[in-house]
Formats: structure tokens, C-alpha cells, sequence
């Protein structure tokens, strides 16, 4: 599965710089996943609101329930590193970690869907080392993960690094 993204317009770069807004990211804590679920299905998996709007690019986690045992599914702004996904708990800085992220840790196996196409991933955490470098990519990707950081500063922000499996 290839992950390819287009670069932001300018129109969408403005729109992510108010979407790290405190009370912005408040909102859209709360009704993004919504809207990028509608967007979805009128456009046949092939884009999310979040893309659309802000030209980030999004793919949808699909997870083990850490309790429930049931599958989750979350669309999540993703970052690329060659054959590697790399995925941020930032939570839009709230005070907890996602869910999804608690799901990860009790089953590293999840599936990841793309533009109509799924495969199969293990995740793991991000090293010290590749911290460091995947929040210089975080940044690149996105000016409110900074923001995030800033308001979440309370706890270490998981990093997750997902890789494909042959299961």
C-alpha cells in the first residue's frame, strides 16, 4: 500500500494554523472524527474533511478495543517515514492519551485504510533517537502539534511507529 500525499494550498495551510487554536482544537476534539467519517463516505474512502480542509494527510487505525476486545476504528493525521507509518497521541493536547493509543499498547497488530486500500501493521513506540526526529516531522506536517505539545506538556506524547506485517 503506497501512501502518497499532496502538499497543503495555501487556503489550507491557513485553515491549520486556526485549527491549533485552543478552542479550535477544543471543537474538533469533539466533532472532527464526524465529519471526517461523513466526508468519507460521500467521496467513496477517498478523502476525509481533515484532508479536504486542511490538506493533512489522513488514514483510518483500525484497532483491538484494549477492554472491549472489539475493533475501533479512528481517522488519524499520519506522517511517512519510507515504508513506516508514524502516528502521534497527541490527543489535540488534552489531558489524557487517545484511546487508540491504549489499544496499541495491549495489541500492536492493527489494520490501516488508505484511499480504498487496507494492509496489515505492527506498531510499536518510537525510540528516544526517533522521537527527536518525528517531531521535527510532526511540525513539518502540521503547526499544531507544537500546540499540542505545549498544552498536553503535563505527559510524555506517544509516538507510535507502525510497520507492515505479513499476517
Amino acid at each position: 500500500m503506497s501512501l502518497e500525499f499532496r502538499p497543503p494550498n495555501s487556503l489550507q495551510r491557513a485553515v491549520k494554523r486556526i485549527a491549533s487554536l485552543t478552542p479550535v482544537a477544543w471543537l474538533l476534539a469533539r466533532t472532527l472524527r464526524h465529519l471526517d467519517r461523513a466526508v468519507a463516505q460521500v467521496s467513496g474512502g477517498c478523502m476525509t474533511a481533515t484532508s479536504l480542509v486542511a490538506g493533512l494527510p489522513v488514514i483510518y487505525l483500525t484497532t483491538t478495543g484494549a477492554k472491549s476486545g472489539q475493533p475501533r476504528t479512528t481517522p488519524l493525521i499520519c506522517g511517512v517515514d519510507g515504508d513506516r507509518l508514524i502516528l502521534f497521541a497527541t490527543n489535540f493536547g488534552g489531558q489524557k492519551n487517545p484511546a487508540w493509543s491504549y489499544n496499541l499498547r495491549a495489541n500492536p497488530v492493527a489494520t490501516v485504510a488508505y484511499q480504498g486500500k487496507s494492509a496489515v501493521y505492527r506498531s510499536r513506540e518510537a525510540t528516544p533517537d526517533e522521537r527527536a526526529r518525528y517531531w521535527r516531522m510532526a511540525d513539518q506536517i502540521y503547526v499544531g502539534y507544537a500546540a499540542y505539545r505545549k498544552r498536553a506538556a503535563h505527559r510524555e506524547i506517544p509516538i507510535f511507529v507502525l510497520e507492515r506485517s505479513g499476517e
